[in-house]
């Protein structure tokens, strides 16, 4: 995803702009009332992402005393990168769960078969 520049224009020009911009494939956003010019192979997936990072920044904002908005996105990045990495540590978490559940169904299924052969060695002899 590229930024292809920001917008400070009235409203009219901002749409007109905007028109453009839609019309040459980028997808146009607005985060924290800065409006954005974005490429991306998913138009959609790049709006979730803007609103995400909007949303955020909005929330550090009203949580904190600075206006400063470069302060309330580093802060914004900040909490995005605490979940990213609490979300890994999950997610390795339940690959090293699944992992250890599947040595377990095999070593199971290992027994199992042996038991199996042993009834049937004596059911035999």
């Amino acid at each position: 995803m590229q930024q292809s520049g920001t917008q400070s224009a009235s409203a009219a020009e901002k749409s007109r702009q905007e028109l453009m911009a839609r019309d040459a494939g980028a997808v146009v956003v607005e985060i924290y009332d800065q409006v954005y010019q974005l490429r991306g192979t998913d138009s959609a997936h790049i709006e979730r992402l803007a609103s995400l990072v909007d949303t955020k920044m909005r929330a550090v904002s009203a949580h904190g005393a600075t206006v400063d908005s470069l302060r309330v996105a580093v802060l914004a990045a900040l909490n995005i990168a605490d979940e990213l990495t609490t979300l890994r540590a999950r997610y390795d978490s339940l690959c090293d769960t699944m992992e250890h559940a599947g040595t377990v169904r095999s070593r199971a299924g290992s027994l199992a078969g042996m038991l199996d052969e042993v009834l049937a060695e004596r059911k035999a002899g």
